[in-house]
């Protein structure tokens, strides 16, 4: 492994390499990446890093948008999908500042080494690990159309029910009967096998692969437990080698939560347990499946803020329609040992100390690996905060009696829109430690209109874009805050702001250019923010921005 750039360049001298290729991620999730010929890095490569526009990551606005990325040679590795040998490497994005520049917080690694740090801050653990589940499909053909006369789509397995009639070697898995069956109905077994050996050689250990339950064609790859930090870094990679090892036979990789209707959806369960010295802070001889009053206080702060944190988890449209009865997807938010239905799931068969921990259901791999596995560790209960534990195990999926009930048990979010509408709950835990970052910083750029749309606390409203709404926002609230700047505007509403106004200068008089401020817009999907005086949580950091816009 290197460590410095002076280890790169010898691998790239060994190793005959031709082109560096740099990864990044998105705030959606995905890799992004630049190429540079192999004589062309250096050390300066490593210091001054490699310019490229912000925007379209959705970290910045068009108007200030330059940043640098920084590679982590520790990274470095030999793409085996390039013809051309190349070696690749990720890094972190820096904002360009003097004489240094500094890390990005909102770049999505170092929220994830944020969230680390606020963990070993609290003293309840110094490690976290844990194990992502991957469930996919292949498919043999897909294909979609949209046009404004035409809108629809297309796909199919050639083992797949539906082509009973037309296979012609019988050769078909009936509906939902795909789980663990053998040759010659596993058509794929040497694909996923290439995948898996393409995962070892990349430093990923894995723990198997088999087929799952849905028969057009699902799968599944399971890793081995790894620190948070760096499974995360490993999530990215592991799709990446599906996806193009799935191309190199022909076949296409979804990660789709619901992409068949009536087979099975895909999700990426997440395993996690808590080390401190090395020790298990999990385990518990005497407690509920063998687990310890911690664990207990950590499931409790999963399941008070699920609601929540299914923004970040299970971030599409789509993941929803996964999260219904019938296919083994979570839709109970409740816990117990080897209940499928429950969002949290106790393996049964997790028994040393070193291995007992719980299992968390409802994420899908659509999310952006970083926010969710950050966004989950912080919903652990710390010392200051275990004031509530998760409840009586869920021992059905029908109703329970109410003495084995947890007494606030509710089903998963069924829509996007109630998802939305429950996100404020969560924002303080999110933002603990700064692992979430409330708003831009003074010297880094204003959220864009791109990121507004993908990432809920930075929500525009639609109506809210033309300079002119923006100069009746400022006069309506008196502008930013005295010496400070307009991003740094303290989170209240402009009803608020107006009423604080007015006790400092006096009810306007007739006549006078100051008006009350309107009811407040309507928000992007058509919602409204709740009560008179109360805004939608997703448009206050963007209402505070706008209200200092001149």
């Amino acid at each position: 492994m290197a460590k410095t750039a002076q280890d790169v360049m010898q691998l790239i001298r060994e190793q005959g390499i031709k082109m560096v290729d740099f990864k990044m991620v998105d705030i959606n999730g995905q890799y992004r990446h630049v190429t540079i010929p192999a004589q062309n890095f250096t050390e300066a490569t490593m210091t001054d890093g490699i310019g490229f526009d912000a925007s379209n990551y959705g970290y910045a606005v068009v108007e200030k948008s330059d940043m640098v990325f920084i590679p982590d040679p520790a990274t470095a590795q030999i793409d085996p999908f390039c013809e051309v040998s190349t070696l690749s490497m990720t890094g972190n994005a820096m904002i360009i500042d003097y004489p240094h520049n500094r890390p990005l917080d909102q770049y999505p690694r170092n929220i994830v080494l944020a969230a680390e740090q606020y963990m070993r801050d609290t003293g309840i653990a110094d490690t976290m690990l844990i194990l992502p589940e991957f469930e996919f499909y292949l498919f043999d053909d897909v294909a979609w159309k949209v046009a404004p006369n035409e809108i629809g789509m297309s796909l199919d397995a050639e083992q797949a029910h539906w082509n009973g009639d037309i296979n012609g070697r019988g050769v078909i898995v009936p509906r939902q009967g795909h789980y663990h069956i053998a040759k010659p109905l596993d058509r794929t077994y040497e694909c996923r096998s290439e995948m898996c050996l393409r995962m070892e050689e990349a430093g990923i250990p894995i723990k198997y692969h088999h087929p799952e339950v849905g028969g057009a064609g699902q799968f599944e790859i399971e890793p081995k437990l790894g620190e948070m930090s760096k499974m995360a870094d490993a999530t990215m990679l592991i799709k990446y080698i599906i996806h193009n090892t799935a191309l190199k036979y022909g076949k296409s990789a979804t990660f789709m939560p619901k992409p068949v209707y009536g087979e099975a959806g895909s999700g990426m369960h997440v395993h996690m347990l808590l080390l401190k010295d090395g020790e298990p802070v999990f385990s518990d001889d005497n407690g509920y499946s063998h687990l310890s009053q911690e664990a207990h206080w950590f499931m409790g702060g999963l399941l008070k803020h699920i609601h929540s944190l299914c923004a970040i988890t299970n971030p599409s449209t789509n993941s929803f329609k996964r999260l219904v009865p019938g296919f083994e997807a979570p839709v109970t938010v409740g816990y117990a040992t080897s209940n499928r239905s429950a969002v949290i799931r106790i393996p049964a068969y997790a028994k040393t100390p070193n291995m007992r921990r719980f299992e968390l259901r409802n994420p899908d791999a659509t999310c952006n690996p970083y926010f969710c596995y950050a966004a989950l560790l912080m919903a652990l209960k710390t010392r200051s905060t275990r004031t509530k534990t998760a409840g009586v195990p869920t021992t059905s999926t029908s109703t329970p009696s109410p003495t084995r009930r947890r007494p606030s048990c509710r089903g998963c979010p069924p829509r996007l829109t109630r998802r939305s509408t429950r996100w404020r709950p969560t924002t303080t835990i999110l933002q603990r430690a700064a692992s979430f970052p409330k708003r831009c910083s003074a010297a880094s750029s204003p959220p864009s209109a791109r990121s507004a749309r993908r990432w809920p606390p930075f929500r525009i409203p639609r109506n809210l874009s033309a300079t002119t709404t923006c100069k009746k926002l400022r006069a309506s609230i008196g502008g930013p805050p005295s010496g400070g700047s307009p991003l740094c505007a303290p989170e209240t509403t402009l009803r608020a702001a107006r009423r604080a106004k007015e006790n400092d200068h006096g009810t306007s008089p007739a006549g006078s250019d100051h008006r009350p401020a309107r009811t407040a817009p309507r928000l992007r999907g058509g919602l409204r923010p709740r009560g008179r005086d109360k805004a939608h949580p997703a448009d206050l950091p963007a209402r505070a921005y706008l209200a200092g816009a001149s």
